[in-house]
């Protein structure tokens, strides 16, 4: 058995599922021989996705990333999976070869020629901040049918549905009790007030007999020296 040519990082590919947007990943290669690789990637689905670049010759002991792009989705897969499945295949070519020698006759099992081959399958991935978890085991899992509603509860309650924090409630207690010693204050304002509207009420009655008894003595004076005379 010949050995093994390519490192391969990762073994899958993985993709967030964001309908109507594009999502990529990279692949690095790792040439392990002394020997000038030729590798070539192909697809199960070449209309789903595009890979740059596709082909190319890595150096001994030299490593070359390549990027998978999925084109952007209209729909969901129903099971949130996708059987699409990546075959990198490399072989050795001769010293000093270049991506421009790399074709299609490289990559035939023909003349005994030795043809590596290695399967990478595609994994979709929740976007982040998503309810929905991410693949375990390759498998999409979904949050608990309970947390799932309470998460749709907390997202369509109202502000004043919400419970306040420990900072919004020491706002309202101070409120609270600002509020109360305003209306102290004012109902002070308005007793010391009446009470100062009846003092004035009393010197007025009082004051007002004095002068009438004065005005009618200084008439009495007056008529007694007019009867007089």
């Amino acid at each position: 058995m010949s050995p093994e040519l390519l490192e391969i990082q990762p073994r899958e590919l993985k993709f967030t599922l964001e309908l109507k947007k594009q999502s990529s990943c990279s692949v690095q290669l790792v040439n392990k021989s002394d020997q000038y690789v030729a590798f070539k990637v192909k697809t199960t689905c070449p209309k789903r996705y595009s890979v740059r670049p596709n082909t190319d010759v890595i150096l001994p002991k030299s490593t070359c990333n390549f990027t998978v792009t999925m084109q952007a989705q209209k729909t969901a897969p129903p099971d949130k999976q996708l059987k699409d499945k990546f075959l990198i295949q490399c072989t050795v070519v001769p010293f000093g070869s270049t991506m421009e020698d790399v074709t299609s006759n490289l990559f035939t099992k023909e003349n005994g020629r030795y043809i590596e081959e290695n399967k990478l399958r595609v994994v979709l991935v929740s976007p982040p901040h998503s309810p929905v978890l991410l693949p375990i085991n390759g498998a999409m899992k979904q949050e608990p049918a309970y947390e799932t509603a309470i998460l749709r509860d907390q997202l369509s309650a109202g502000v004043e549905d919400l419970p306040p924090s420990n900072h919004a409630e020491k706002t309202i207690t101070e409120l609270r009790e600002e509020r109360i010693t305003a209306i102290q204050e004012r109902d002070a304002l308005q007793k010391e007030l009446a009470l100062m509207r009846r003092k004035r009420n009393v010197k007025v009655q009082v004051g007002f007999p004095f002068l009438f008894v004065c005005f009618i003595a200084l008439v009495s004076m007056i008529l007694g020296y007019m009867l007089g005379a």
